[in-house]
Protein backbone atom coordinates (compact mmCIF):
# COMPACT_ATOMS: atom_id res chain seq x y z
CA UNK A 1 0.00 0.00 0.00
CA UNK A 2 1.24 3.72 -1.20
CA UNK A 3 1.91 6.24 2.07
CA UNK A 4 3.20 9.18 2.24
CA UNK A 5 6.64 9.33 2.62
CA UNK A 6 7.69 10.81 6.08
CA UNK A 7 10.13 13.41 4.69
CA UNK A 8 7.43 15.09 3.16
CA UNK A 9 6.61 16.90 6.53
CA UNK A 10 9.80 17.76 6.89
CA UNK A 11 10.28 19.53 3.84
CA UNK A 12 7.29 21.24 4.46
CA UNK A 13 8.78 23.01 7.72
CA UNK A 14 11.63 23.69 5.51
CA UNK A 15 9.18 26.09 3.43
CA UNK A 16 7.57 27.25 6.63
CA UNK A 17 10.42 27.80 9.09
CA UNK A 18 13.20 28.83 6.10
CA UNK A 19 15.28 31.10 8.07
CA UNK A 20 14.84 29.36 11.57
CA UNK A 21 17.35 27.40 12.96
CA UNK A 22 16.85 23.33 12.78
CA UNK A 23 20.06 22.34 14.03
CA UNK A 24 23.51 22.98 15.96
CA UNK A 25 26.02 20.52 16.03
CA UNK A 26 29.09 21.30 17.02
CA UNK A 27 29.00 24.82 16.86
CA UNK A 28 27.44 24.76 13.78
CA UNK A 29 24.25 26.17 12.61
CA UNK A 30 21.87 24.70 9.95
CA UNK A 31 18.65 26.61 8.92
CA UNK A 32 15.73 24.92 7.73
CA UNK A 33 16.08 25.59 4.24
CA UNK A 34 20.27 24.66 4.93
CA UNK A 35 19.05 21.33 6.06
CA UNK A 36 17.10 20.62 3.45
CA UNK A 37 19.30 22.01 0.77
CA UNK A 38 21.94 19.71 2.01
CA UNK A 39 19.52 16.50 2.55
CA UNK A 40 18.82 17.17 -1.23
CA UNK A 41 22.21 17.61 -2.33
CA UNK A 42 23.19 14.15 -0.51
CA UNK A 43 20.32 12.56 -2.17
CA UNK A 44 21.54 13.39 -5.21
CA UNK A 45 24.97 11.62 -4.69
CA UNK A 46 23.26 8.75 -3.47
CA UNK A 47 21.41 8.31 -6.56
CA UNK A 48 24.72 8.34 -8.94
CA UNK A 49 26.02 5.72 -6.51
CA UNK A 50 23.10 3.32 -7.66
CA UNK A 51 20.81 4.03 -4.70
CA UNK A 52 16.70 3.96 -5.67
CA UNK A 53 13.20 3.05 -4.57
CA UNK A 54 12.96 0.53 -1.41
CA UNK A 55 17.06 -0.25 -1.45
CA UNK A 56 18.26 -0.37 2.23
CA UNK A 57 21.13 2.00 3.29
CA UNK A 58 23.07 1.49 6.32
CA UNK A 59 24.49 4.48 7.96
CA UNK A 60 27.22 4.15 10.15
CA UNK A 61 27.82 7.69 11.59
CA UNK A 62 28.22 9.55 15.15
CA UNK A 63 26.10 11.96 16.42
CA UNK A 64 26.25 15.39 14.36
CA UNK A 65 24.85 16.82 11.13
CA UNK A 66 25.59 14.60 8.65
CA UNK A 67 23.80 11.67 10.31
CA UNK A 68 20.70 13.79 9.82
CA UNK A 69 21.23 14.93 5.94
CA UNK A 70 22.02 11.22 5.23
CA UNK A 71 18.76 10.32 6.93
CA UNK A 72 17.14 12.60 5.05
CA UNK A 73 18.23 11.65 2.36
CA UNK A 74 17.97 8.41 2.16
CA UNK A 75 13.87 8.89 2.84
CA UNK A 76 13.89 11.74 -0.09
CA UNK A 77 14.77 8.57 -2.41
CA UNK A 78 12.16 6.44 -1.26
CA UNK A 79 15.21 4.18 0.20
CA UNK A 80 15.23 2.80 3.86
CA UNK A 81 17.46 3.71 6.25
CA UNK A 82 19.20 1.31 8.61
CA UNK A 83 21.16 3.92 11.39
CA UNK A 84 23.74 1.40 12.77
CA UNK A 85 25.93 2.01 16.38
CA UNK A 86 29.27 3.13 14.62
CA UNK A 87 31.08 1.83 17.70
CA UNK A 88 30.12 -1.77 16.89
CA UNK A 89 33.30 -3.99 16.24
CA UNK A 90 34.30 -5.75 12.78
CA UNK A 91 32.53 -8.70 13.82
CA UNK A 92 29.89 -7.45 15.20
CA UNK A 93 29.35 -5.12 11.55
CA UNK A 94 29.49 -8.05 9.37
CA UNK A 95 26.77 -10.00 11.34
CA UNK A 96 24.60 -6.42 10.85
CA UNK A 97 25.07 -6.11 7.13
CA UNK A 98 24.62 -9.64 6.67
CA UNK A 99 21.30 -9.16 7.74
CA UNK A 100 20.31 -6.11 6.62
CA UNK A 101 22.12 -6.55 2.72
CA UNK A 102 22.17 -3.07 2.40
CA UNK A 103 22.93 -1.36 -1.20
CA UNK A 104 25.20 0.71 0.14
CA UNK A 105 26.93 1.77 3.26
CA UNK A 106 27.41 5.35 4.85
CA UNK A 107 30.28 6.26 6.94
CA UNK A 108 30.78 9.92 5.88
CA UNK A 109 28.80 12.80 4.07
CA UNK A 110 30.39 15.39 1.95
CA UNK A 111 28.45 18.59 2.94
CA UNK A 112 27.24 19.75 -0.69
CA UNK A 113 23.49 21.71 -1.16
CA UNK A 114 21.28 20.66 -4.49
CA UNK A 115 17.94 19.95 -5.21
CA UNK A 116 15.56 17.01 -5.49
CA UNK A 117 12.40 15.92 -6.30
CA UNK A 118 11.13 13.74 -3.28
CA UNK A 119 9.37 10.41 -3.78
CA UNK A 120 5.93 11.29 -2.23
CA UNK A 121 4.45 8.17 -1.95
CA UNK A 122 6.18 5.13 -1.44
CA UNK A 123 5.58 1.39 -0.66
CA UNK A 124 8.88 0.74 0.93
CA UNK A 125 9.69 0.59 4.88
CA UNK A 126 10.99 4.34 6.05
CA UNK A 127 13.00 2.87 8.84
CA UNK A 128 14.66 -0.52 9.73
CA UNK A 129 15.63 -0.11 13.59
CA UNK A 130 17.88 -2.87 15.26
CA UNK A 131 16.80 -3.77 19.09
CA UNK A 132 19.07 -3.46 21.82
CA UNK A 133 20.12 -7.53 21.90
CA UNK A 134 19.62 -7.23 25.85
CA UNK A 135 17.86 -10.33 25.92
CA UNK A 136 19.29 -12.00 22.62
CA UNK A 137 20.23 -11.20 19.29
CA UNK A 138 19.38 -8.02 17.61
CA UNK A 139 17.02 -8.20 15.50
CA UNK A 140 16.17 -5.70 12.52
CA UNK A 141 12.51 -3.64 13.26
CA UNK A 142 10.62 -2.48 10.04
CA UNK A 143 8.64 0.42 10.02
CA UNK A 144 6.13 1.99 7.66
CA UNK A 145 5.85 5.43 7.14
CA UNK A 146 2.16 5.93 8.79
CA UNK A 147 3.81 3.88 11.73
CA UNK A 148 7.07 6.68 11.80
CA UNK A 149 4.70 9.38 11.48
CA UNK A 150 1.95 8.60 14.57
CA UNK A 151 5.00 7.32 16.78
CA UNK A 152 6.73 10.91 16.33
CA UNK A 153 3.30 12.86 16.78
CA UNK A 154 2.80 10.99 19.77
CA UNK A 155 6.37 11.79 21.00
CA UNK A 156 5.73 15.68 19.67
CA UNK A 157 2.23 15.28 21.52
CA UNK A 158 1.43 14.74 24.80
CA UNK A 159 5.13 13.53 25.72
CA UNK A 160 6.90 16.20 25.16
CA UNK A 161 4.00 19.23 24.67
CA UNK A 162 6.81 20.66 21.61
CA UNK A 163 6.37 23.45 19.62
CA UNK A 164 8.34 25.57 17.00
CA UNK A 165 9.51 27.77 20.18
CA UNK A 166 11.04 24.53 21.71
CA UNK A 167 15.12 23.49 21.63
CA UNK A 168 15.83 19.88 21.75
CA UNK A 169 18.97 18.58 23.71
CA UNK A 170 20.22 15.16 22.30
CA UNK A 171 22.98 13.47 24.12
CA UNK A 172 22.38 9.70 23.24
CA UNK A 173 22.85 7.74 19.98
CA UNK A 174 20.83 8.76 17.27
CA UNK A 175 21.34 5.44 15.55
CA UNK A 176 18.98 4.05 18.47
CA UNK A 177 14.97 4.92 19.06
CA UNK A 178 15.03 7.44 21.75
CA UNK A 179 17.95 9.74 20.04
CA UNK A 180 16.34 8.93 16.80
CA UNK A 181 13.02 9.60 17.61
CA UNK A 182 12.72 11.63 20.71
CA UNK A 183 15.68 13.53 20.32
CA UNK A 184 15.71 14.34 16.20
CA UNK A 185 12.10 13.15 14.19
CA UNK A 186 9.75 14.11 16.69
CA UNK A 187 11.74 17.68 17.02
CA UNK A 188 11.71 17.86 13.26
CA UNK A 189 7.57 17.20 12.98
CA UNK A 190 6.94 20.22 15.46
CA UNK A 191 9.38 22.74 13.73
CA UNK A 192 11.60 22.42 16.94
CA UNK A 193 15.41 23.58 17.18
CA UNK A 194 17.42 20.36 17.98
CA UNK A 195 20.92 20.93 19.69
CA UNK A 196 22.96 17.51 18.89
CA UNK A 197 26.23 16.46 20.88
CA UNK A 198 28.59 14.27 19.40
CA UNK A 199 29.36 12.76 23.12
CA UNK A 200 28.07 12.81 25.92
CA UNK A 201 29.86 14.04 29.08
CA UNK A 202 28.13 15.96 31.71
CA UNK A 203 29.80 19.43 31.18
CA UNK A 204 29.35 19.09 27.93
CA UNK A 205 25.17 18.76 28.75
CA UNK A 206 25.27 21.62 31.25
CA UNK A 207 27.29 24.18 28.85
CA UNK A 208 24.85 23.34 25.75
CA UNK A 209 21.69 23.70 28.13
CA UNK A 210 23.00 27.15 29.21
CA UNK A 211 24.13 28.38 26.23
CA UNK A 212 21.50 27.24 23.83
CA UNK A 213 18.74 27.87 26.19
CA UNK A 214 17.28 24.26 25.70
CA UNK A 215 13.84 23.67 26.83
CA UNK A 216 13.46 20.20 26.26
CA UNK A 217 15.58 17.21 27.35
CA UNK A 218 15.59 13.79 26.64
CA UNK A 219 17.93 10.97 28.04
CA UNK A 220 18.21 7.86 29.78
CA UNK A 221 18.39 7.32 33.57
CA UNK A 222 22.05 6.61 33.48
CA UNK A 223 22.37 10.26 32.18
CA UNK A 224 20.02 11.84 34.74
CA UNK A 225 22.21 9.70 37.05
CA UNK A 226 25.20 11.27 35.96
CA UNK A 227 24.34 14.56 36.01
CA UNK A 228 23.23 14.45 39.67
CA UNK A 229 26.65 12.57 40.81
CA UNK A 230 28.86 15.31 38.77
CA UNK A 231 30.48 18.06 40.74
CA UNK A 232 29.38 20.91 38.05
CA UNK A 233 26.00 19.77 38.93
CA UNK A 234 25.59 22.32 41.95
CA UNK A 235 26.70 25.14 39.53
CA UNK A 236 24.41 24.42 36.27
CA UNK A 237 21.48 26.29 34.76
CA UNK A 238 17.97 25.07 34.48
CA UNK A 239 16.20 28.27 34.53
CA UNK A 240 15.53 27.70 30.46
CA UNK A 241 15.31 23.85 31.23
CA UNK A 242 11.13 23.20 31.39
CA UNK A 243 11.01 19.40 30.45
CA UNK A 244 13.33 15.86 31.00
CA UNK A 245 11.79 13.15 29.49
CA UNK A 246 13.29 9.90 30.34
CA UNK A 247 13.24 6.69 27.99
CA UNK A 248 14.96 3.40 26.74
CA UNK A 249 15.21 2.17 30.25
CA UNK A 250 13.54 2.34 33.14
CA UNK A 251 13.57 5.91 35.33
CA UNK A 252 13.53 4.59 39.02
CA UNK A 253 10.85 6.75 40.86
CA UNK A 254 13.67 7.78 43.54
CA UNK A 255 15.90 8.96 40.52
CA UNK A 256 13.29 11.21 39.07
CA UNK A 257 12.13 12.59 42.39
CA UNK A 258 15.71 13.58 43.05
CA UNK A 259 16.39 15.04 39.88
CA UNK A 260 13.11 17.41 39.85
CA UNK A 261 14.22 18.62 43.57
CA UNK A 262 17.89 19.56 42.32
CA UNK A 263 17.07 21.05 39.16
CA UNK A 264 13.35 22.18 39.72
CA UNK A 265 12.56 20.49 36.54
CA UNK A 266 10.23 17.23 36.00
CA UNK A 267 11.21 13.90 34.21
CA UNK A 268 8.45 12.52 32.23
CA UNK A 269 9.08 8.57 32.51
CA UNK A 270 7.18 6.20 30.35
CA UNK A 271 7.58 2.73 28.49
CA UNK A 272 8.70 1.83 25.26
CA UNK A 273 10.73 -0.66 23.09
CA UNK A 274 12.55 -0.58 19.42
CA UNK A 275 9.29 -2.23 18.17
CA UNK A 276 6.63 0.21 19.60
CA UNK A 277 8.87 3.08 20.36
CA UNK A 278 6.56 4.32 23.37
CA UNK A 279 3.39 3.50 23.56
CA UNK A 280 2.97 4.32 27.29
CA UNK A 281 3.79 7.64 29.27
CA UNK A 282 2.98 10.10 31.71
CA UNK A 283 1.87 13.41 29.86
CA UNK A 284 3.93 16.29 29.60
CA UNK A 285 1.10 18.74 31.22
CA UNK A 286 0.85 15.94 34.11
CA UNK A 287 0.73 17.53 37.47
CA UNK A 288 1.86 14.59 39.18
CA UNK A 289 2.76 10.68 38.29
CA UNK A 290 1.93 7.77 40.43
CA UNK A 291 5.39 6.62 41.67
CA UNK A 292 5.27 2.71 40.76
CA UNK A 293 3.37 3.03 37.01
CA UNK A 294 5.19 4.28 33.35
CA UNK A 295 1.81 5.82 32.59
CA UNK A 296 -0.93 5.24 30.59
CA UNK A 297 -1.54 4.90 26.49
CA UNK A 298 -1.13 7.70 24.06
CA UNK A 299 -4.05 8.09 22.04
CA UNK A 300 -4.60 5.53 19.65
CA UNK A 301 -2.65 2.66 21.26
CA UNK A 302 -4.83 -0.14 22.89
CA UNK A 303 -3.74 -2.71 26.32
CA UNK A 304 -4.66 -5.56 27.22
CA UNK A 305 -2.96 -7.91 29.53
CA UNK A 306 -3.03 -11.78 28.93
CA UNK A 307 -3.19 -13.59 32.54
CA UNK A 308 -1.94 -17.05 32.64
CA UNK A 309 -4.44 -19.44 34.62
CA UNK A 310 -1.06 -19.50 37.28
CA UNK A 311 -0.57 -16.15 37.57
CA UNK A 312 -4.20 -15.43 37.85
CA UNK A 313 -4.14 -15.38 41.45
CA UNK A 314 -2.16 -12.30 41.74
CA UNK A 315 -3.52 -10.45 39.18
CA UNK A 316 -0.31 -10.05 36.76
CA UNK A 317 -0.22 -10.60 33.38
CA UNK A 318 1.31 -10.10 30.29
CA UNK A 319 1.35 -6.76 28.58
CA UNK A 320 -0.33 -7.11 24.83
CA UNK A 321 0.13 -3.94 23.16
CA UNK A 322 -2.00 -2.45 19.68
CA UNK A 323 -0.63 0.68 18.31
CA UNK A 324 -0.37 2.23 14.58
CA UNK A 325 3.54 2.92 16.04
CA UNK A 326 4.52 -0.86 15.62
CA UNK A 327 6.41 -2.13 13.17
CA UNK A 328 5.45 -4.94 10.32
CA UNK A 329 7.60 -7.27 11.53
CA UNK A 330 11.40 -8.22 12.09
CA UNK A 331 13.46 -8.10 8.52
CA UNK A 332 13.25 -11.88 7.02
CA UNK A 333 12.13 -13.34 10.04
CA UNK A 334 8.49 -14.26 9.91
CA UNK A 335 8.68 -17.05 12.93
CA UNK A 336 10.14 -14.35 14.87
CA UNK A 337 7.59 -12.01 14.23
CA UNK A 338 4.98 -14.89 14.50
CA UNK A 339 6.29 -15.11 18.24
CA UNK A 340 5.49 -11.68 19.35
CA UNK A 341 2.86 -10.60 16.51
CA UNK A 342 -0.85 -12.19 17.22
CA UNK A 343 -4.23 -10.82 15.58
CA UNK A 344 -2.57 -7.21 15.81
CA UNK A 345 -1.24 -7.50 19.24
CA UNK A 346 2.10 -7.16 20.20
CA UNK A 347 2.91 -9.53 22.94
CA UNK A 348 5.84 -7.45 25.30
CA UNK A 349 6.88 -10.26 27.44
CA UNK A 350 6.74 -7.76 29.97
CA UNK A 351 4.56 -8.80 33.26
CA UNK A 352 2.10 -5.85 34.57
CA UNK A 353 -0.65 -4.90 36.65
CA UNK A 354 -3.36 -2.12 35.53
CA UNK A 355 -4.81 -0.44 37.92
CA UNK A 356 -8.70 0.97 37.45
CA UNK A 357 -7.41 4.32 36.63
CA UNK A 358 -5.46 2.62 33.38
CA UNK A 359 -1.92 3.27 35.16
CA UNK A 360 0.55 0.50 33.71
CA UNK A 361 3.24 -0.66 36.14
CA UNK A 362 5.54 -3.01 34.91
CA UNK A 363 6.96 -5.57 37.84
CA UNK A 364 8.94 -8.28 35.35
CA UNK A 365 9.80 -9.36 32.33
CA UNK A 366 8.32 -13.01 31.57
CA UNK A 367 11.42 -14.48 30.61
CA UNK A 368 13.21 -12.94 33.90
CA UNK A 369 10.79 -14.47 36.39
CA UNK A 370 12.91 -16.21 39.28
CA UNK A 371 11.40 -19.37 39.81
CA UNK A 372 13.11 -19.90 43.81
CA UNK A 373 12.14 -23.42 44.69
CA UNK A 374 8.42 -22.98 43.47
CA UNK A 375 7.91 -19.16 44.49
CA UNK A 376 7.65 -16.66 41.62
CA UNK A 377 10.41 -13.42 42.50
CA UNK A 378 10.05 -10.31 40.05
CA UNK A 379 13.29 -8.77 39.31
CA UNK A 380 11.87 -5.27 38.93
CA UNK A 381 10.24 -5.88 42.91
CA UNK A 382 13.55 -6.43 44.08
CA UNK A 383 15.59 -3.70 42.35
CA UNK A 384 12.90 -0.99 43.87
CA UNK A 385 14.03 -1.77 46.88
CA UNK A 386 17.48 -1.33 46.59
CA UNK A 387 17.18 1.66 44.39
CA UNK A 388 15.26 2.93 47.09
CA UNK A 389 18.36 2.87 49.34
CA UNK A 390 19.67 6.05 49.45
CA UNK A 391 23.21 5.17 48.43
CA UNK A 392 22.28 3.05 45.85
CA UNK A 393 22.80 4.22 42.08
CA UNK A 394 22.43 1.50 39.67
CA UNK A 395 20.53 -2.17 40.51
CA UNK A 396 20.07 -5.19 38.10
CA UNK A 397 18.24 -8.33 40.02
CA UNK A 398 19.06 -11.65 37.62
CA UNK A 399 18.79 -15.73 38.31
CA UNK A 400 21.18 -18.12 38.68
CA UNK A 401 21.36 -21.69 38.96
CA UNK A 402 20.95 -23.50 42.35
CA UNK A 403 21.27 -27.22 42.54
CA UNK A 404 18.67 -27.13 45.37
CA UNK A 405 15.98 -24.44 44.65
CA UNK A 406 16.83 -24.35 40.73
CA UNK A 407 17.10 -20.73 40.69
CA UNK A 408 18.72 -18.58 43.30
CA UNK A 409 18.36 -14.58 43.38
CA UNK A 410 21.63 -12.30 42.88
CA UNK A 411 22.31 -8.78 42.90
CA UNK A 412 23.96 -6.52 41.16
CA UNK A 413 25.02 -2.67 42.32
CA UNK A 414 26.44 0.70 41.74
CA UNK A 415 26.99 2.79 44.52
CA UNK A 416 26.47 7.00 44.22
CA UNK A 417 29.50 8.68 44.10
CA UNK A 418 30.54 8.95 48.06
CA UNK A 419 28.85 5.85 49.33
CA UNK A 420 30.44 3.71 51.47
CA UNK A 421 28.63 0.59 51.68
CA UNK A 422 29.27 -3.20 52.50
CA UNK A 423 27.39 -6.07 50.72
CA UNK A 424 25.99 -7.32 54.38
CA UNK A 425 24.93 -3.31 54.63
CA UNK A 426 22.26 -3.91 51.64
CA UNK A 427 21.39 -7.74 52.33
CA UNK A 428 20.22 -6.41 55.86
CA UNK A 429 18.73 -3.62 53.97
CA UNK A 430 16.64 -6.16 52.07
CA UNK A 431 15.95 -7.87 54.39
CA UNK A 432 13.55 -5.84 55.76
CA UNK A 433 11.82 -4.81 53.02
CA UNK A 434 11.05 -8.25 51.07
CA UNK A 435 10.04 -11.45 51.88
CA UNK A 436 12.12 -13.80 52.77
CA UNK A 437 12.07 -15.97 49.35
CA UNK A 438 12.30 -12.84 47.64
CA UNK A 439 15.71 -11.13 48.76
CA UNK A 440 18.68 -11.81 47.33
CA UNK A 441 20.95 -14.28 48.38
CA UNK A 442 24.10 -12.32 47.03
CA UNK A 443 24.85 -9.12 46.50
CA UNK A 444 27.58 -8.08 44.07
CA UNK A 445 28.94 -4.49 44.02
CA UNK A 446 30.42 -3.52 41.26
CA UNK A 447 31.59 0.07 39.69
CA UNK A 448 29.30 0.10 36.92
CA UNK A 449 27.05 -2.08 35.48
CA UNK A 450 27.30 -3.37 31.44
CA UNK A 451 25.26 -1.67 29.11
CA UNK A 452 24.35 -1.33 25.81
CA UNK A 453 24.75 2.01 23.22
CA UNK A 454 21.59 3.27 24.89
CA UNK A 455 22.20 2.77 28.65
CA UNK A 456 19.92 -0.17 28.78
CA UNK A 457 21.88 -2.70 31.62
CA UNK A 458 22.96 -6.00 29.55
CA UNK A 459 21.66 -8.58 32.31
CA UNK A 460 22.93 -10.99 29.73
CA UNK A 461 26.73 -9.76 31.09
CA UNK A 462 25.74 -10.47 34.69
CA UNK A 463 25.55 -13.65 36.54
CA UNK A 464 27.54 -15.91 34.43
CA UNK A 465 30.81 -15.55 36.13
CA UNK A 466 29.18 -16.25 39.72
CA UNK A 467 26.76 -19.07 37.91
Amino acid sequence: MQQENFVCAIESNARRFRSKTALVSDDRKLTWSELDAFASGFARYLSTQGVSVGDRVAILMPNGAEFVVAFLAVLKLGATPAPLNPLVKEEELAAFKADLRPKLSVDRVVMSQGSWQTIDEVRAPSLILYTSGSTGRPKGAVFSHDALTFANHSWAEPVMGLSPDDTVLVAVPLAHSLGLNGGLLAPLLTGATIVILERFTPEAVFAAIKKHRVTVFPAVATIFRRLLNSPAFAQADFSGLRLAVSGAAPCPWELAVEWREKSATRIVRGYGMTELFRPLSFRSEDPTEVPDAVGQPVPGVEIRTVVEEKASRDGVGELWIKSPAMMDGYLDAPEETNEVISDGWFKTGDLTIISPEGYVQIVGRKRERILRGGYSVFPQEVEAVLLSHPDVAEAAVVAVPDADLGEEVAAYVSLKRTAQLSSGDLLSYCKTHLARYKYPRQVYIVPELPKGPTGKILKSALGKSEA
